[in-house]
């Protein structure tokens, strides 16, 4: 008659703090990198929102020779894009300004307020002019 071994099974204590500690470390790196996707992404959904909105402001002043200082004229709301609050301002029969706040999550996003124009002109928070493409924009 063989004589069995009794193999103890699953994890010693040492080894799953082992495992927390490797899951803990990848959470650290892994989270403020998600976060900043998350916050750029939210970022263009805001700059197409601007874009599109000056491009239906341009359309709607080709038709009828005015720009609209509704948001709801072009299907959208204050708050259509998550993390910003749309605005029109300065509109006039041939000029008009819409901008894009960060607020809540967004809201210590170092790009800060978008800002388009009839012109095409866009600005940074600090009002200094940005090319399209770099920096924020």
């Amino acid at each position: 008659m063989a004589i069995r071994l009794h193999r103890p099974r699953g994890f010693t204590l040492i080894e799953l703090m082992v495992a927390v500690a490797i899951v803990g470390i990848l959470a650290a790196v892994a989270y403020p990198s998600y976060t900043d996707y998350v916050r750029k992404s939210r970022r263009a959904d805001a700059r197409s929102a601007l874009l599109d909105i000056a491009a239906r402001q341009e359309r709607r002043f080709s038709q009828i020779n005015n720009y609209s200082s509704n948001l709801a004229d072009f299907g959208y709301t204050a708050s259509s894009v998550t993390g910003y609050t749309l605005a029109l301002s300065g509109v006039t029969t041939s000029a008009f300004t819409v901008t894009a706040t960060p607020t809540g999550v967004q809201a210590g996003d170092a790009c800060g307020t978008f800002e388009l124009n009839e012109t095409g002109r866009t600005r940074n928070l600090d009002g200094t002019t940005v090319i399209t493409g770099v920096v924020c924009w």
